[in-house]
């Protein structure tokens, strides 16, 4: 009985050791892998209390008193894009310290680590500290920060289309290696052809949906050239000083046609040059856009920030002992917070439509001719990035070859003389 007893007592005490363990590696910071998913949490949380302050802040907080809302015209218009630009506020200060706490951090178990993966009950008062002051200032500061917000997603979209892009011409550089082109043939293929057949029916599909007459000039367009840009991009990716295959140029075909739907959906709802449905659908339709968009938001911010290594325009030599080794963290904590730093005003852009004056409906994100021409230039853009990534290494390859030939024959001549 005795010895029952001291072993139920043995393995509570190892119980409560394991937690506060566990309690003292989530306060002090243990694991830089596991807390980047904390701070996609946290950040999912913003863009839901964002879209919450924008849809029933005005119900909820209807009569309560803040400083400078009196400036707006019954507060309305301050409680809605106003609400949405300061909980913008309040994210983007916070992800500002944390990047100014943290950049250039290298080695794993220091203090700036340790601050980066833990200590979270002082992180959450500190944004929710952060989140009430942008609720007590006045109504000017959030304008200004709104007008600034609009400079910030263009950097946060520039970032995470080149994090795309470098990504798909990474697998594409993979599977062509020698070591799998061989094994993976057949399922690049596949997945190529897939990505093609894909496209066709989207650009189909948009035809169907938003050109049903020959007047909606503007999406006739935007469609047919999207058509065009797939052509393009699939020319340049066969051609033979290049010959990158079919998979970057579908992977990349399957980006643009996406951008051109939604640059297509962010038209105004009072646009004619849509399929007519029932009301229901249309509000289904918004709310399901509504969630694959804050989850859009949400991922592409927590896959770019750890992507640092596609925007090192100089790749440092690394001795492979120094590669080897365990105590370097394993992915840019300042480029991570930088990147959900400009997250925060991007989703700013998105709630507000890209006008911090636009009152937005219930359950709709990105909707606005602004939101309309931001997606089809950054569509515009990816394809030039793309474009350029597999044209600048034949172009620079040329030239060295040249400034070879050059060098090989001015000495060739200095030995003739």
């Amino acid at each position: 009985m005795e010895n029952n007893l001291e072993a139920g007592n043995a393995s509570q005490g190892n119980t409560r050791s394991t937690e506060d363990s566990w309690f003292r590696q989530f306060r002090n910071g243990a694991n830089p892998l596991m807390a980047r998913y904390a701070y996609g949490v946290l950040f999912a949380g913003v863009n839901l209390f964002g879209w919450a302050i924008r849809d029933y802040g005005i119900r909820v907080l209807k009569g309560v008193k803040f400083a400078g809302f009196h400036e707006c015209k019954d507060g309305k218009d301050c409680l809605g894009a106003q609400g949405v630009l300061r909980v913008s506020l309040g994210c983007f200060l916070f992800y500002s310290v944390m990047f100014a706490s943290t950049v250039g951090t290298k080695k794993l178990h220091g203090a700036r680590d340790k601050w980066h993966s833990g200590w979270w009950s002082v992180k959450i008062v500190f944004w929710m500290a952060l989140t009430v002051i942008c609720f007590l200032i006045p109504s000017i500061l959030p304008e200004i920060y709104g007008e600034i917000a609009h400079i910030g997603a263009g950097i946060f979209l520039l970032v995470q289309l080149i994090s795309i892009v470098s990504f798909i011409k990474w697998l594409n550089d993979i599977c062509l290696s020698e070591k799998y082109a061989e094994r993976w043939r057949v399922y690049v293929a596949v997945v190529a052809a897939a990505s093609y057949v894909i496209c066709i029916v989207g650009i189909i599909m948009m035809f169907l949906w938003y050109a049903p007459a020959t007047t909606c000039l503007l999406n006739i367009f935007f469609i047919t050239w999207t058509l065009v840009l797939l052509q393009l991009i699939t020319s340049v990716s066969l051609h033979p000083k290049i010959n990158a295959g079919f998979l970057a140029p579908g992977l990349m075909g399957l980006y643009i046609v996406f951008n051109c739907w939604c640059a297509i959906r962010s038209e105004p709802p009072e646009e004619t040059c849509f399929k007519s449905s029932h009301a229901r659908t249309a509000d289904w339709l918004n709310i399901i856009s509504f969630v694959i968009g804050v989850l859009t938001i949400v991922i592409a911010t927590f896959s770019t920030g750890i992507d640092s290594k596609s925007f090192q325009f100089k790749k440092q030599a690394v001795h492979p002992e120094e590669e080897d080794r365990t105590d370097h963290v394993p992915y840019g904590y300042g480029f991570f917070h930088f990147v959900f730093a400009a997250g925060a005003m991007y989703f700013a852009m998105l709630l507000v439509g890209w006008n911090t004056r636009h009152h937005m409906q219930k359950w709709t994100i990105d909707v606005g001719w602004t939101s309309t021409w931001v997606r089809i230039a950054n569509e515009w853009l990816a394809v030039c990035v793309y474009i350029w990534m597999l044209v600048a290494p034949v172009i620079f390859k040329s030239r060295g070859m040249e400034e070879s030939t050059m060098r090989s024959e001015e000495v060739r001549d200095q030995h003739t003389v």
